[in-house]
């Protein structure tokens, strides 16, 4: 049996795709138990199946996670714990979450149970893993996937199990930063509800509504999908502890296909390293292309993020290329192929207008039977009743035979799941045989572990900046109050240095190895800092900084507020897609004075990594001498609205709401439940 280097976790949205993965070779999977996860659309798995499903994983030497990886709101701790708690005694083998409430009660409650930290708690540097290790009690850390090899190297020296995407859709969004589905949707994708606006058309235009976009296509906020296979001796020569494959929405084809593509890669560099050279390599892509994806992209694990990680033209399934239109008739069409194709698949024409086509003809990408078996170097003829030109790529989007082989492998693991059920009870594998951290007990512990206790405090307002003249007038007018500034405001105006020793300055919200640099150098010169990040978290405390906290660290329930409290943190502030309603609860059960809330600004919809102007034209990546970030840029929505854009000198891309928030009616509430305020 070959040795397994690093664990190939697979997504399980059904229990048909559960049971793929596992047919495909997949050493653990992860699920969702129909709540608390973030993806609601799933079917997810009912938990007398999950039972069953257990026992035909575990019996394979599989490990199954459970998926409790939103943000829960006040009053839901107890229902959250409770289904922690059915999962364990179903057999999971570890939790994935990302509200630090729900970790630390489940640390409490259900000692036994393996917790790992969820992508959308966001760490991302050596100083969060530790961090989250070391005051959360997680056993692994899921970390960003804008991560390079380099930078995951960093993490996994921690000597913190290091969980790292490996294949799959990605957000253009750092995970659990995003409210645009939130508040322009109002469903929340870090309650696993998110509307998906990055895969929508958008128009880039300037003060004077000129359209900037200079790209084949309008999807502007739409990454191509994660691809490793060229990257895999990389990454576990970086000690990464398993590879993730994205997909709980995905049907069980995908999830058989792709788990198999990356097992039989990592077999081969397990058994002979030099045996998965280029040819192979190519061959592998090639298999993963035949399943869906919107073309495939390697970027952030090389270190960049420009044009290269986006697929502006289509936010669909691209299938992969197998031939060339070489000819057409009046219904069909002779294709040259450069791969094999069978007879069921399903093929798309990736439409070249014929010359003599009128100009308002419109590209479509008309999607075809192939009817026969063809093999590479040889023409087939299909039906093709839209007109295409020669020289147009057809692609395979829907394999027959990946369908067939997948559907194959589901039904020998379903009468397998049959067969063990029927089993003698004393021949069913048990959980605790795999795992000699479950144990069969679970003390009767509260839904909440205990906090530091903390004091109230006056309720303040505080003004947030944007640029020095105003935070001038602020500190003359108000020497005593508290005035903020964006830390990515700073580099752009050189005469913020003078003022810094007096302002609070907000962090940027990622916070990778790069950024701790700067961070620890605002954290030793500023009056406050509000921390965005669980890595400023622990650099601010070791500072001796006065800090705040903020989303993407979010507390969105007391019992995560009460900790950040704990922590040493002067206040919280809650997240902008919170309810005035939701507020108050939170704001009634902590001391006075110690949550916030933006009563009045732009809510920021997301933060992206890449930067959103290269789409109008080539980009030399000095992002801080870069004149368009100077220039206004908003991004259009379909029904108009115009979100404004800001580049930081970092190249890193920010959208904020059409309109400014605007809790005016709301203010005697909040000040009566003392809630502090932030104003921009």
């Amino acid at each position: 049996m070959t040795k397994r280097i690093v664990e190939l976790l697979a997504p399980a949205g059904s229990l048909e795709a559960l049971y793929a993965a596992l047919a495909a070779g997949a050493d653990a999977v992860y699920t969702g138990l129909g709540a608390f996860n973030a993806r609601a659309a799933a079917r997810d798995i009912e938990l007398t199946d999950f039972r069953r499903a257990c026992a035909v994983a575990h019996g394979r030497g599989a490990r199954v996670y459970v998926t409790e990886n939103v943000y829960l709101r006040e009053g839901e701790l107890p229902a959250a714990l409770e289904l922690a708690r059915s999962a364990r005694d179903a057999g999971a083998d570890a939790l994935i979450v990302a509200d630090a409430g729900l970790a630390r009660a489940i640390r409490a409650a259900l000692p036994d149970m393996e917790v790992h930290l969820s992508t959308q708690a966001g760490a991302m540097s050596a100083a969060g893993v530790r961090f989250a290790a070391r005051e959360l009690g997680v056993a692994r850390v899921t970390c960003a996937r804008e991560l390079s090899v380099d930078e995951l190297a960093d993490l996994c020296a921690t000597d913190v199990p290091i969980e790292a995407f490996c294949h799959g859709a990605i957000c253009i969004c750092y995970s659990g930063a995003c409210a645009f589905s939130a508040i322009r949707r109002g469903r929340s994708a870090n309650r696993g509800d998110c509307t998906q606006p990055c895969r929508l058309a958008y128009d880039l235009v300037d003060d004077d509504g000129r359209a900037r976009a200079a790209v084949a296509g309008d999807r502007l906020l739409c990454p191509r999908d994660y691809l490793s296979i060229r990257h895999l001796r990389d990454l576990v020569r970086a000690g990464v502890s398993a590879l993730k494959i994205e997909g709980r929405m995905k049907n069980p084809d995908y999830v058989f296909n792709v788990v198999r593509t990356y097992r039989a890669a990592l077999d081969a560099l397990a058994a002979d390293g030099d045996a998965l050279d280029d040819v192979h390599l190519d061959e592998l892509a090639f298999q993963l292309g035949m399943s869906f994806n919107r073309g495939f992209t390697d970027a952030y694990l090389r270190g960049t993020s420009g044009r290269e990680l986006m697929s502006f033209e289509r936010a669909i399934n691209q299938g992969v290329r197998v031939g060339t239109v070489v000819d057409r008739g009046a219904h069909e069409v002779t294709v040259a192929l450069e791969r094999a194709v069978h007879a069921g698949d399903t093929l798309e024409i990736r439409t070249i207008l014929p010359p003599d086509a009128p100009a308002d003809v419109p590209v479509r990408y008309p999607l075809v039977p192939c009817e026969v078996d063809g093999r590479a170097g040889s023409s087939i003829r299909v039906r093709c009743k839209r007109r295409v030109g020669v020289d147009s790529p057809v692609h395979l989007t829907a394999s027959a035979r990946v369908l067939a082989e997948a559907s194959d492998a589901v039904e020998r693991m379903r009468a397998e799941a049959l067969e063990l059920a029927s089993a003698p009870a004393d021949h069913m594998p048990c959980p605790s045989d795999l795992s000699g951290q479950r144990g069969t007990t679970v003390p009767d512990a509260a839904a909440e572990v205990p906090s530091p206790r903390v004091q109230a405090m006056p309720p303040r307002s505080v003004m947030l900046v944007d640029d020095v003249a105003r935070a001038r007038v602020a500190l003359r007018d108000d020497p005593e109050g508290e005035v903020a500034v964006f830390a990515w405001r700073l580099a752009e105006d050189a005469a913020w240095e003078e003022l810094v020793g007096s302002l609070t300055v907000v962090l940027d919200e990622p916070c990778r190895r790069a950024d701790e640099d700067r961070v620890r150098t605002l954290c030793s010169r500023a009056r406050a800092v509000v921390c965005r990040n669980l890595g400023q978290v622990d650099i601010a405390r070791e500072a001796g900084v006065p800090f705040d906290v903020a989303a993407p660290v979010s507390a969105t329930n007391a019992a995560t507020v009460r900790w950040l409290l704990g922590l040493g943190a002067r206040r919280v502030w809650l997240p902008d897609e919170l309810a005035v309603s939701e507020v108050l609860a939170i704001a009634a059960a902590v001391p006075t004075g110690r949550v916030g809330v933006l009563v009045h600004g732009a809510p920021q919809l997301m933060v992206c990594e890449h930067c959103l102007l290269t789409a109008e034209g080539p980009c030399d990546a000095d992002h801080a001498a870069c004149s368009r970030r100077r220039e206004t840029r908003y991004l259009v929505e379909a029904s108009g609205a115009k979100l404004p854009v800001q580049v930081d000198a970092l190249g890193r891309t920010r959208i904020f709401d059409e309109a400014p928030r605007d809790l005016a009616d709301d203010l005697p509430a909040l000040r009566e439940a003392g809630v502090c305020v932030l104003t921009a």
